[in-house]
Order: structure tokens, then sequence, then C-alpha cells
């Protein structure tokens, strides 16, 4: 499968570059997964299209400020780092910027001091392990000096950090938002359990798996980060028990239960790491439809989509928002493929 069969041309325009003012008021186009049937509506109106008994999975993980931007101690070289998943303690594998410039034993410094990291492994793709360095509590420091790792199409500044979490965000740790669940207000989900949907939440910490680029022409070939998940016993026994049918809300979700049910052919509480990549031609054994944004071109988001209905449903979906001015990636519209 080559990569160039999951590209389509995006006037530049169509890439949102802020969020709406109210969350549930983006579009959504609903597409029937078999036929590619289209229809387009509004996005708090995702509630016509779910059913008493079914289950909507969301994730719960909460972006941190990980974009750090500071200097190597001996030269003052400026050096970006943006913390992608913590290893264990204060070690952290982050994303660098230039890496040219580091070494093991680099001390790069934050805020006059306040944070510093001290490089302990360079690896390929600009990753970098390093060891944190600081007095206190780590987040109320990443608070201060820490800004909101928004994707590098986004120009815009972000008035509003926590428009860049989901209204149900919990559990500390991603370097990125899972975007599909932006749309969703509190009042929505109050709409959505009052109808008899039970909400699910799972957590995958969201790092470079999720938005680095395929860099090889054969899609096969391409190799995906990890990341941590984690699935409770109280969720694993609800699916499990599902009467209905089971919707994910963004592609981390949809990682979270095909990896489970992959490795254990059933829902059990587990955590660990998952580097799954979903292509046309998986086996989809959790999920019988998902929430979604629209994906870059070439990306792995948009190979999982095409995955779940086919490339060809996939792309006349994404010609059709197009035409019809939808919003593209993280602060832009939604697809229900269901």
């Amino acid at each position: 499968m080559n990569i160039e069969e999951y590209n389509y041309d995006l006037p530049g325009e169509l890439i949102a570059q802020t969020p709406l003012k109210n969350r549930s008021d983006s579009k959504l186009l609903v597409m029937d997964k078999t036929t590619g049937e289209l229809q387009e509506t509004i996005f708090r109106n995702i509630i016509d299209y779910l059913n008493p008994k079914d289950i909507l999975v969301l994730n719960d993980t909460k972006v941190i400020p990980a974009r750090l931007i500071g200097e190597k101690e001996d030269t003052h070289a400026v050096i970006e780092l943006l913390l992608l998943k913590n290893i264990e303690g204060d070690i952290w594998e982050c994303l660098s910027r230039p890496q040219k410039r580091l070494h093991v034993g680099t001390i790069i410094t934050f805020g006059g001091g306040l944070l510093k990291a001290e490089v302990t492994e360079k690896k390929d793709e600009g990753i970098v392990i390093v060891k944190l360095l600081y007095d206190g509590i780590l987040m109320e420091i990443l608070d201060k000096l820490g800004t909101m790792p928004l994707p590098p199409y986004i120009h815009e500044k972000l008035s509003d950090q926590s428009r860049y979490q989901t209204v149900y965000a919990k559990n500390i740790g991603s370097a990125a938002a899972p975007t599909a669940g932006l749309h969703f207000t509190n009042e929505l989900l109050e709409q959505i359990k009052a109808k008899g949907v039970t909400l699910v939440y799972v957590t995958l910490h969201v790092g470079l798996g999720t938005f680095r680029p395929v860099e090889v022409s054969d899609i096969t070939k391409h190799h995906m980060h990890s990341e941590y998940y984690v699935l409770s016993k109280e969720a694993a026994d609800t699916l499990n028990n599902a009467k209905g049918k089971i919707y994910a809300v963004g592609t981390t979700s949809t990682r979270v239960l095909e990896t489970v049910r992959k490795e254990h052919d059933k829902f059990v509480p587990c955590s660990g790491n998952t580097d799954i990549f979903i292509y046309p031609g998986f086996e989809f054994k959790a999920i019988d439809g998902l929430i979604t944004n629209f994906h870059l071109p070439k990306s792995t988001l948009l190979m999982l989509v095409s995955a779940l209905s086919s490339k060809e449903n996939i792309l006349n979906a994404y010609d059709y928002a197009i035409k019809h001015d939808f919003r593209f990636f993280s602060f832009g519209d939604a697809m229900f493929i269901k």
C-alpha cells in the first residue's frame, strides 16, 4: 500500500486555527461505513444517532503544558523540548529541536533554572531521554513555564488553554489532545446519558505515535511509537456486557479498545504500552463506529478511518467536506462513521 493513496489536496483556509465559541456548534458529517452515504448536520445532533444501551467510549487523558523553551547551560543556545512520555520518576522521553546541539550530559535550563533537563540518551528522529531536575511539584512548574503543545499547522495563539482539553480530561499525561472529544460539552454528555447511552472512560496518553508523519512509501513499513494506556475493571465489565453498539470517541480510544481485544480476545482490566497500527485490512473486534475529526493527508489516522470503512468512502467524504467548507484538523469539524 503506497502512501500516495492516502493523499488529498486541502485548501489552507480550511485548516481551523481557533476553536468555535461553543464546542458543540461544529459541523458533523455522518457516514454509513458500508455504503458511504453521507448526511450533514451539527455536532450536538450526535445524540439523534445514538440509541439507548449504546456505549460511548471516551479518552479521559489530560494534556500537560508540555512545550518548553529553554537554553543550553553552557552556550545559551535556544532549545525546545516537547515532553512526550513519562518513562519513570523524573525520566522523560522528549522531542527536541535542534537535536544536533544536544549530547549526553547536556544540561538545558528553563525559567532561569526553575527547571533543568539533563540529556541521558539520544535516539533517532529528534528523540532524547532526559532527567528533569527541580524543587517542588513538577506539574505546578510546567503550568508556569510550559505551553500547550499545539500542532504546527495552528498559527494562532490560543487565548484559553482549556480549549485544548476535553471537558472530561482527568488523567495527566498527554502531549496532544484527543481532539474528537473537544466537541462535547458537559450539557451534551448529560443529555446523552439521559437517553440511556452509557459513557465509558479509558486513558491513552497521546504521544508521538499518534501524530508522527508516515515517512515511508510503503505504509506497512511504518513503525508506530508506543503510547501508554489504561483500561479499568469497571470499563472492561461494562464493555463485555454491552447490549448495544460500541462507539469510540477518537482514534486514541479506538486504539485502546482494539489493542485489548487483539491481545486478550475480550475486554480485560489492563495497562501498558501500545504501538498498534491500524490500516486497511485490519479486523476490528472492539468497536462498531467512530466519532473523529478530519485528519491530515498521509497520516496514520487517515489510514485508521479508512480501515473502518474504505479508502474510497473516506476520501469521498473528505471531498464532500472540502466542497462544503468543513473545518479540518484539531479545532475543526467532526465525522461520525457508523
